[in-house]
């Protein structure tokens, strides 16, 4: 049930304005840890294994207060336990700032406003996207985001309670920043890249089968899905994009610039159309749809088992 209440408290809540105004939010907290170990620790020689300890002690650093604390609370009445928890974890889920996120590029009286909004929530270059590019990019964004912002930590919370979901926060955070391959990170980086990829791969499958749910006729084409999730650069990334793209009877993928330098990403998709604005909000419509599907679950495996 606390996966279900988190979800709900998420969804509807989110992290009301100012509340992480005095201590900042705990996502800050994690970055905040993983840039000293990269500062400290990200030097020649033995990268590699110093990224290995850097990451085993981000996650001991956060998971086992939270494992401590979870017993603090394993001493209240179940409903406020339950409540508590819920409270405690909400923080680490993103549906509703997600939504928010995306839906300024929706909002936007100009191509300008809307390059400026998705400048916000992605890392490839802007300046020359047109109508169509903007759209790519935030559904593009929006079905990762719905996977590893949403899907995975409900997923982690489920497996591991309190400490699993601060646990994967802990590696996706770490990913994000030192899980590249630059010269500076990528042999520090490796376990971390690594260990986001094994905690997000089940997590991104349930997350391209839920938006499938919210079109049961993408379910005759999941053959061309399951290819083009596997043609993508990541291993993971690839799935809701595909699912998404195939609800949308869109086009996603394919090249784009970062700082300066052009990647050709494969095609997800390419037999669909160029996407519009229109098909944002459509997009943002199926996540929120994923997201009820999702917690409509939970409730029912709460309630069986």
């Amino acid at each position: 049930m606390t996966v279900v209440l988190a979800l709900l408290i998420d969804w509807f809540v989110g992290d009301p304005p100012g509340v992480w105004r005095r201590t900042g939010h705990p996502v800050t907290w994690f970055g905040g840890l993983i840039g000293a170990l990269d500062r400290r620790l990200n030097v020649r020689p033995s990268r590699k294994a110093k990224g290995v300890v850097a990451i085993v002690v981000a996650i001991l650093a956060f998971a086992l207060p939270a494992t401590v604390l979870t017993g603090f609370l394993d001493a209240l009445p179940g409903p406020l336990e339950t409540i508590a928890l819920a409270l405690l974890a909400s923080t680490l889920l993103a549906h509703k700032s997600l939504n928010t996120h995306v839906a300024r590029v929706t909002d936007a009286a100009s191509i300008e406003e809307a390059r400026a909004a998705v400048s916000m929530i992605v890392g490839r270059d802007v300046a020359a996207l047109d109508e169509a590019g903007v759209a790519r990019a935030s559904v593009e964004t929006l079905s990762e985001s719905l996977s590893d912002g949403v899907v995975a930590p409900a997923f982690w919370l489920a497996i591991g309670g309190l400490p699993g979901i601060v646990a994967y926060k802990v590696v996706n955070t770490a990913d994000s920043m030192i899980g590249h391959l630059t010269p500076r990170y990528a042999k520090f980086g490796w376990a971390a890249a690594k260990l986001d990829d094994a905690m997000n791969f089940v997590p991104a499958r349930i997350t391209a089968g839920l938006i499938m749910l919210t079109r049961p006729s993408t379910f005759r084409r999941r053959e061309t899905i399951i290819d083009d999730a596997g043609r993508h650069v990541s291993p993971n990334a690839g799935w809701p994009e595909a699912a998404m793209a195939s609800a949308l009877g869109i086009a996603l993928g394919g090249p784009r610039t970062y700082e300066g330098e052009r990647v050709d990403g494969v095609w997800l998709n390419p037999r669909g159309r160029a996407p519009t604005m229109v098909d944002v909000r459509r997009a943002i419509a199926i996540g929120n749809q994923a997201a009820a599907i999702q917690i409509a679950l939970y409730a029912l495996i709460f309630l069986l088992v």
